[in-house]
C-alpha cells in the first residue's frame, strides 16, 4: 500500500519520478537470479572449494614444504598476495570515506561496490597469514590475550602489527558498510516480500527517514568517515613497515609508506571498474551509473598511477646515490637479473598502459577502461612479486642468492581465493543494493 501512493505521488512530480526510477532499477537488479547467475555463483564456488580448500588441506597433511618457500625466499606467494589483497581493500575506504569528505559525486555509482569489495578483500587478505603458518591449529598465538601462564605475543615484530591493522580495518569497513546500507534496507523492504521482507525489515533498524534519523545519520556517516580516512594511510603504511623495517635490500626504505598506500589506491581503483563495468552492463545499470563518473574514476586511477611510477624512479635514484653496493645491485637485479619478466611486466601495466587515460576518449570507452584495469591488477601483483620475491633471492652475497619457483599447491590456493572473492561479490550484487540508492536520489533535483 504504501508502495503504491509513492507511485501516485511521483506521478504528480518530474523529480520524483525520476526517484522512483532510480528505486526500479536498482531493485531490479536484485530480482530472482536466473539460471547463469547461480551457475556463475556454483562454478566460483567449486573453484574455492576445490583449489583453496583441497589444495590448503593437502598442505597441512604434507607439511608446508610442499610450497616453494626456501631459503632465502622464505615468503612466497602467500605474502604476495596477502599484501595484493590488502591493497585491493583500500579503494573501498578511499571511494567512501575521502572522496565523502570530499563531497565528490561520482563516488554515489561506485561506493557500495568498492565497500562490498573491501570487506571481502580483507577477508581474502586474512585467509594467507593463516595459509602462510603451516599449522593453522597454533593461530591463536598470534592474538594477546590474557592466560594463566603470562605468555604474550611479540609486539616488536611487524607482522604481529598486521593482525592489530587487518582486524582494526576489517571492523571499521563492516561498520561503514552496514551503516551505510541501513536507509536502503528500509525502501528494499517496500519492494519485497514474505520473509526477505522480515530480513531487510530487521536490518534497516526501524528507519522510517525521519529528520531526526537523518539528522543522526548523517553525524555517524561523516564520524565514521573522518575515522576511516586515517585508517586508508595507517593500516598499508603499517603493512609496508613489515619490510621496511627490516634490513633487507630493496625493502629498508623510508619510501614505502606513501608508496604502497598509492599503489593500493591504485590497485582498488583498477579492481573497481573490473568490477563495475561488467555490473552496469548485465544488470541494466546504465542511468544510475553514468559515463562521466567512470571517467572521473579514471583520472583518479591515472593520477594514482603517475605517483606509483614516481616511486619507480626514486627508487633507482636513491639506490644509485646511496652508494651501497647491495642496494644498487639489488634495483640492477630487477631490471636485468632472473626476475626481469616481471618487472617490466609491472612497469608496463602500472606505467605505460595508463598513459592512455589521457586521451579522453579513451576514459569514456568502458571496453578500453575494463582492458586497463585488467592490466593494473596483473601489474600490482607482479609490483608486490617483485618486491618480496625479488629481494629476498638477491640479498647480500651471491653464495647466499637463491630464485624461488611457486609450486601447485601455492598457484590453486592463489586461483582459489580469486574464486572466493568473485563468488562473494555476485552474493553480494543479488541480495544487497549495488548501488547507494538514496545517495543516487539525493542528486535529483
Amino acid at each position: 500500500m504504501a508502495h503504491d501512493h509513492a507511485v501516485a505521488a511521483a506521478a504528480a512530480h518530474p523529480a520524483s519520478e525520476k526517484r522512483l526510477q532510480i528505486e526500479r532499477d536498482v531493485i531490479s537488479a536484485m530480482q530472482r537470479p536466473g539460471l547463469v547467475y547461480w551457475g556463475l555463483v556454483g562454478f566460483f564456488a567449486t573453484v574455492f572449494g576445490v583449489c583453496l580448500l583441497g589444495a590448503w588441506a593437502y598442505q597441512i597433511y604434507k607439511g608446508i614444504g610442499v610450497g616453494g618457500q626456501m631459503n632465502p625466499v622464505g615468503w612466497g606467494i602467500y605474502i604476495v598476495n596477502f599484501v595484493f589483497w590488502v591493497g585491493i581493500a583500500h579503494s573501498g575506504t578511499l571511494i567512501s570515506a575521502v572522496l565523502f569528505l570530499f563531497r565528490s559525486k561520482f563516488r554515489s555509482s561506485f561506493n557500495r561496490a568498492a565497500e562490498a569489495m573491501t570487506v571481502i578483500a580483507v577477508m581474502c587478505a586474512g585467509m594467507y597469514p593463516l595459509i602462510h603458518l603451516g599449522r593453522v591449529w597454533y593461530a591463536f598465538w598470534l592474538f594477546p590475550y590474557p592466560n594463566q601462564r603470562l605468555l604474550w605475543t611479540n609486539f616488536k615484530s611487524p607482522l604481529e602489527w598486521d593482525v592489530f591493522a587487518i582486524s582494526t580495518y576489517l571492523t571499521i569497513s563492516v561498520v561503514f558498510f552496514y551503516v551505510g546500507l541501513i536507509p536502503d534496507f528500509a525502501i528494499v523492504k517496500r519492494y519485497t516480500r514474505g520473509l526477505r521482507r522480515h530480513i531487510y525489515s530487521a536490518l534497516s533498524l526501524g528507519w522510517v527517514g525521519s529528520k531526526q534519523q537523518w539528522r543522526n545519520y548523517n553525524m555517524l556517516y561523516a564520524l565514521l568517515a573522518g575515522f576511516a580516512t586515517p585508517l586508508v594511510l595507517s593500516v598499508h603504511s603499517v603493512v609496508s613497515w613489515d619490510f621496511a623495517m627490516g634490513i633487507v635490500p630493496g625493502w629498508h626504505t623510508t619510501i614505502f609508506a606513501p608508496y604502497f598506500v598509492a599503489g593500493a589506491i591504485f590497485s582498488g581503483c583498477g579492481m573497481v571498474l573490473t568490477l563495475c563495468i561488467p555490473m552496469r552492463k548485465l544488470q541494466k545499470l546504465e542511468r544510475v551509473m553514468p559515463i562521466d563518473h567512470f571517467e572521473k574514476l579514471a583520472k583518479t586511477m591515472l593520477f594514482t598511477s603517475m605517483i606509483v611510477g614516481y616511486a619507480y624512479t626514486v627508487e633507482f635514484i636513491l639506490a644509485y646515490y646511496s652508494g651501497n653496493v647491495y642496494e644498487f645491485g639489488v634495483f640492477k637485479d630487477r631490471a636485468i637479473g632472473h626476475y626481469k619478466f616481471a618487472y617490466w611486466i609491472m612497469v608496463f601495466c602500472n606505467v605505460v598502459s595508463p598513459l592512455a587515460l589521457f586521451i579522453k576518449r579513451v576514459r569514456r570507452s568502458l571496453g578500453a577502461l575494463f582492458v586497463i584495469s585488467i592490466f593494473v591488477n596483473i601489474g600490482m601483483w607482479f609490483e608486490r612479486f617483485v618486491i618480496i620475491i625479488q629481494s629476498l633471492s638477491h640479498e647480500f652475497v651471491p653464495y647466499a642468492w637463491g630464485n624461488y619457483s611457486p609450486r601447485w599447491p601455492e598457484v590453486s590456493i592463489m586461483i582459489g581465493t580469486f574464486g572466493f572473492f568473485f563468488m562473494m561479490f555476485l552474493l553480494f550484487a543479488k541480495f544487497l543494493p549495488v548501488v547507494a540508492i538514496t545517495e543516487k536520489k539525493e542528486e535529483v533535483h
